[in-house]
């Protein structure tokens, strides 16, 4: 198992060194932090602050088959802890992108999960398709649940029967060995059931969450300040919603694994989605703000655990769904009249080896 030490340009003394490598599906990441699609293109953008190979992994933005050239302006709107946006997957088609953006990804010696998007099913086939034998592939994520289209009937994740006619079609043309993640709307009754829907139909993981549907009105204009009317919300108004997600999937489906993501701001925020199940997370929209956050929050993450007692990252994966062992320290609290009892993650749960 590979190791994460904290880079020196975060480091306080005595900075924690602990195992931080993860797994989703059949592929072991050094380390659980990962970039969100659609916050930094390809990487190329935030690798002039911090050397984007030491992530566990870049997630690209959503690619589709042909150029696009995404929805009207405006296209982003402020909103109290958060964003709009309305982009509307633009983006250079998937050709482009394997000669310029993965090609670079690439002799960056980045992990790299590329993000792809579609209007049918045969379009996530095709693109699946072309992924076949390029290097630095290590995941594939299915955005099946982006709000920013123009035809809602393409949020193929807000349908348990089309959701999975996506992820059958791309786990058949996906190279073998590379991980297939199904990413999920929130903006559904049962997020649950979709996410069973889709490892039924083969997917190695999911992706949760997406934006949530949103709006906003100008009342100076008294008008949509959006130009596609809705659009995606992002940022930390959206992390209970996100956590409820992967806490519910993980109970509903104890195995699968999550790549968490949704308003994580800091290490803390990271810890959250992990004691909730996530075995990876997606640090997007705070990139905006602070361009390092991705690195920042994998250290904080690291001295978080360490501060807690962990030695190894997946100690703490659906922690907090597990009963607590309350055990008696070797020396009690000297002033109290009882002993001190406290939990420490070192313990063994019950049922656990």
């Amino acid at each position: 198992m590979s190791e994460v030490t904290l880079r020196p340009a975060h480091q306080a003394p005595s900075a924690p060194t602990l195992d931080m490598s993860t797994r989703l599906g059949s592929v072991t990441f050094p380390n659980p932090v990962f970039t969100a699609s659609g916050c930094a293109a390809a990487g190329q953008e935030l690798d002039q602050f911090f050397d984007i190979s030491e992530l566990g992994a870049i997630v690209t933005k959503s690619i589709m088959l042909a150029p696009r050239s995404g929805r009207a302006t405006p296209r982003m709107a402020e909103t109290p802890s958060g964003m709009l946006n309305s982009i509307g997957l633009q983006g250079p088609g998937i050709d482009a992108f394997l000669d310029k953006d993965l090609a670079w990804l690439a002799s960056r010696g980045a992990r790299t999960v590329v993000s792809i998007a579609g209007g049918s099913v045969e379009d996530y086939a095709k693109l699946t398709t072309k992924l076949r034998g390029r290097p630095g592939l290590a995941m594939i994520e299915v955005n099946i649940s982006c709000p920013n289209v123009e035809d809602r009937g393409q949020v193929f994740a807000c349908d348990p029967a089309a959701a999975a006619s996506v992820i059958s079609a791309v786990k058949r043309a996906a190279p073998t060995g590379v991980p297939v993640f199904a990413k999920l709307s929130p903006d559904v009754t049962d997020i649950a059931s979709i996410a069973r829907a889709c490892v039924d139909a083969g997917a190695d993981g999911l992706s949760v969450i997406n934006t949530l549907l949103g709006m906003v009105i100008d009342t100076d204009t008294m008008r949509p300040a959006l130009g596609g009317v809705t659009g995606g919300l992002s940022g930390p108004a959206i992390r209970p919603v996100a956590v409820r997600c992967v806490w519910q999937i993980r109970q509903a489906l104890p195995d699968i694994p999550i790549l968490g993501m949704g308003g994580i701001r800091t290490g803390l925020d990271a810890l959250e989605f992990v004691l909730a199940g996530a075995n990876a997370v997606s640090v997007g929209t705070t990139v905006f703000g602070d361009p390092r956050a991705p690195i920042r929050v994998l250290d904080e993450l690291a001295r978080a655990l360490s501060d807690r007692g962990f030695e190894r990252f997946e100690d703490a994966i659906g922690l907090a769904h597990k009963p607590p062992v309350l055990y008696v320290p070797e020396d009690p609290d000297p002033i109290g009249d009882e002993p001190a009892v406290v939990f420490h993650p070192s313990v063994a749960f019950e049922g656990d080896g």
